[in-house]
């Protein structure tokens, strides 16, 4: 019987009816179903899944799931946040399924995955899986499922090999990584054979038209939401960033072929619209769009924006929000300091982020939320002090504007220009005095948690050794004093943690990624570096 929490969706695409004999498929979130279903992500896989008549595809989460197939040959997982790794192991042992792809048989399914963490650096994970899809599923997850038909019926070892020949598969097994001394770093990696590629390339996907909710419910997260891509990736190219420089380029879809029909369809079903992106009022149209939704007919609708580019908060745009029952706005500004912001590259100007402010007010919203960054490679104690100091101005230009600054540690992320630097030891300490600072002028600090923090680099920067640690932390507790105890059972066995997390590596080494293609090539990031970073 299916769980009543799945009736109170509403549907916007018609799944098909599978052919006899279908591939019995469970597609998993390793997390609850509110916040599965909240992901935009896994709604469109999903939704692509269930349209294939191929499949019979079953849904899983850490707290329900539909009605299960008794002998299911594929088993997908949607992952995008890297401390979700334990609920990958807790459904994996649910479902009986060994924890390690080399303990798995021809009786159990294949275990692929895809998302973010994964296409970014799967390698902590990846004695996990099977097969690990890199890129957009646009156009990759069908030729995942073409290639796996036609090879069906073959042994685990031929499927396998077959479909590590389809550009963006990715077998891990079927990989092998070398290091220089066990606890040292990596020496080689190689495709075990030279009938396989040796290196696999991140596909992306170029079409006009990005991804809309294909589900809406009460249950999610974000209540009865609607979500539209508005942009993929971003332009401003930030050196830290993921967000952007994993999913290049940026792509930008029409707003009268693509975005407001996609708006117009999911707006007859809620009244609730989120327009998603990295820099979504960065689109070429954003003001086509915004003048559309500020029609009298929309006067009902709620209307969310992500994260915006500071210098794009006009007046206009915060009185439209302000009457789609929107009452704060959210730019990410890394830091006060101009010299902090020119290291990462924020092209930005404190000048710009005070007149959001303004505008913010003039337009009716209540609250403007910062977010800012500690540990930022270069970082003085000067730059801090730059911080509390435009955070003070704005209090002072927009009075009455409820301010909050959020602010995370620097991580390093695969495939960025700032890959190859540590997490700064020194970042705990940081956020502590910006608390003390900023609350002492009434100013709303709420900083993300720097063992966390540290966890996520962990596990952002980490190689296949990992995985032994990540299988014994679980059964210790999700806590940074539960990893240092597995290092500690593990040590002679992989590097110390900060080896993996504070260490700044030289842009030379082979890293844990170094066989798996993003969009741009490690000597182009190189370039992007920027000398100023190295001093």
């Amino acid at each position: 019987m299916t769980p009543a929490i799945f009736t109170s969706e509403r549907l916007l695409f018609t799944p098909v009816t599978p052919e006899a004999g279908a591939i019995g498929t469970i597609f998993a979130f390793p997390n609850t179903y509110s916040v599965g279903i909240t992901s935009l992500g896994y709604q469109i896989i999903w939704a692509s899944l269930a349209s294939h008549r191929h499949l019979q595809v079953s849904r899983l989460f850490t707290d329900c799931h539909e009605p299960l197939p008794a002998r299911p040959e594929l088993l997908g997982y949607s992952i995008s946040w890297e401390l979700d790794y334990v609920n990958i192991l807790k459904l994996l042992e649910f479902l009986a399924i060994p924890l390690r792809s080399e303990g798995r048989s021809d009786c159990h399914p294949l275990v692929f995955g895809g998302g973010t963490v994964l296409t970014a650096n799967p390698e902590p994970l990846a004695d996990f899986f099977d097969v690990i899809l890199l890129g957009d599923g646009e156009n990759l997850l069908d030729n995942f499922i073409t290639a796996y038909l036609e090879v069906r019926g073959a042994d685990r070892e031929t499927q396998l090999r077959h479909l590590a020949q389809v550009p963006g598969i990715y077998v891990p097994s079927l990989y092998q990584v070398n290091y220089h001394d066990v606890t040292g770093a990596i020496a080689a990696i190689k495709p075990i054979d030279s009938n396989l590629p040796a290196t696999v390339t991140k596909q992306t996907y170029r079409g006009n038209t990005l991804s809309a909710s294909t589900v809406v419910t009460e249950k999610a997260a974000w209540e009865n939401i609607y979500m539209v891509e508005v942009v993929r990736s971003c332009p401003e190219m930030c050196r830290f960033c993921l967000a952007s420089y994993l999913t290049l380029p940026f792509r930008t879809p029409s707003v009268e072929a693509s975005l407001i029909p996609a708006i117009d369809r999911g707006l007859k079903v809620t009244n609730r619209l989120g327009l998603l992106g990295a820099s979504v009022t960065q689109h070429p149209e954003f003001e086509v769009l915004l003048d559309y939704l500020a029609q009298p007919k929309y006067d009902d609708v709620r209307l969310s924006i992500a994260s915006v580019r500071t210098n794009t908060v006009t007046q206009k745009l915060a009185e439209i929000l302000t009457k789609r029952d929107t009452h704060s706005i959210t730019i990410a500004v890394e830091s006060g300091s101009e010299r902090m912001r020119q290291i990462v590259n924020k092209k930005l100007k404190n000048e710009e982020i005070i007149q959001a402010a303004i505008n913010a007010k003039a337009g009716g919203l209540k609250s403007l939320k910062l977010y800012g960054m500690v540990g930022i490679p270069g970082e003085e104690i000067s730059d801090l002090e730059e911080t509390v100091k435009m955070m003070g101005d704005i209090k002072k230009t927009a009075p009455g504007l409820r301010l909050t600054l959020g602010c995370s540690t620097f991580v390093p992320k695969a495939h960025t220009p700032f890959q190859w630097y540590g997490v700064n030891p020194q970042a705990e300490k940081r956020l502590q005095y910006l608390q003390k600072q900023l609350r002492s002028q009434g100013i709303d600090f709420r900083p993300e948690s720097y063992n966390w923090s540290v966890i996520q680099a962990l596990i952002s920067r980490g190689d296949r050794r990992l995985s032994h640690l990540l299988e014994l932390t679980r059964h210790y507790g999700e806590s940074l004093g539960s990893f240092r105890r597995a290092f500690k059972e593990l040590r002679g066995n992989l590097p110390d943690l900060n080896f993996y997390v504070h260490t700044n590596w030289e842009t030379d080494r082979i890293l844990p990624w170094s066989h798996l293609q993003g969009p741009l090539s490690s000597a182009t990031l190189i370039k992007h570096l920027g000398l100023e970073t190295r001093s």
